[in-house]
């Protein structure tokens, strides 16, 4: 008896997935050929069970028909393989003040260590994965960031030099191209080349929103270590339009950290993207929550409707 309501258990919990593969169809026809941009980073990257599903999932897109592009970050790896090499880093405005011997750590991590680890998980999830940085085939034109800082008392504005810190000032279209026509899953880390050869520590996720714009991405999610914007009770916004978004911002709703990937969501939908989307990395299978499931799973920010 009890092994014939062990059965029924089992057939239940099959029937239950074979109805939610069923339900997803329709949301992976409507997907079939479109790029999606994803930033990889945070708690998502840094928890090896986590990393594994990510790249599962990631080889899951492939085989249903969409082209995914994975940024990634590397933020406390960089730092702590400073710290082993007792290097001290200094940051302003959140930003990694990157010298000479800073960004030739900054490449080798980045470039090195994390971008082979995801391509070799995701190969091993059984996808083809190749791994590049901003300077292979030129695909991150940089330029050096320009920041200014206002002195309180003097009221006199400073240029901040950060040095080799940049920003996206071209993205190759024809290397993303390639990979959009091929089965390969292109896994960047954010280091672009500047004009005289020079390297580039660029923010992943204005890499990645720069990458979606020159991709015509039809998403760009970013997986972060927040459940998505919150309004002003703790509730999760489930989407919103780009008016409502700056509308959000200055009055306060959407504040500190929150303010810059909101931004970068904005300027990527203003690139001609439909919609980017801040997703919790630390929630297992999130990017197959939010996109192959009616409710979602993150906050969607779209263009303004015409």
């Amino acid at each position: 008896m009890t092994s014939d309501l062990n059965r029924a258990d089992e057939r239940a919990t099959w029937l239950e997935k074979a109805r939610t593969l069923s339900e997803a169809l329709p949301f992976f026809r409507e997907h079939t050929g479109e790029t999606f941009v994803i930033k990889y980073g945070g708690h998502a990257m840094g928890d090896a069970n986590l990393a594994q599903l990510f790249a599962r999932d990631v080889v899951l897109l492939r085989q249903v028909g969409i082209n995914p592009v994975v940024v990634h970050g590397g933020g406390p790896q960089i730092g702590a393989m400073l710290d082993r090499l007792k290097m001290k880093s200094e940051f302003i405005d959140g930003l990694r003040v990157t010298d000479q011997a800073t960004v030739d750590i900054v490449e080798m991590v980045l470039a090195g260590s994390i971008n082979k680890q995801i391509v070799t998980a995701i190969n091993q999830a059984g996808g083809f994965a190749v791994g590049l940085s901003g300077k292979d085939g030129q695909l991150i034109r940089a330029r050096k960031l320009r920041r200014t800082q206002r002195d309180p008392d003097s009221n006199i504005e400073r240029v901040l030099d950060l040095g080799f810190v940049g920003e996206p000032a071209e993205i190759n279209p024809h290397v993303l191209k390639f990979f959009q026509q091929s089965d390969i899953i292109p896994v960047i880390a954010p280091t672009g080349v500047g004009s005289a050869g020079e390297t580039y520590n660029i923010n992943a996720d204005t890499a990645a929103g720069a990458i979606a714009g020159a991709a015509k991405a039809s998403r760009l999610l970013f997986l972060t270590d927040v459940a998505g914007v919150l309004d002003k009770q703790s509730n999760l916004i489930p989407d919103m339009t780009e008016t409502q978004a700056r509308q959000l911002i200055a009055d306060g709703t959407i504040s500190g950290g929150m303010i810059p990937k909101v931004e970068t969501c904005l300027e990527a939908v203003g690139r001609g993207v439909e919609a980017a989307v801040i997703l919790d990395g630390r929630v297992p299978h999130a990017m197959l929550l939010e996109l192959f499931t009616p409710h979602g799973a993150g906050t969607l920010i779209r263009r303004d409707s015409h």
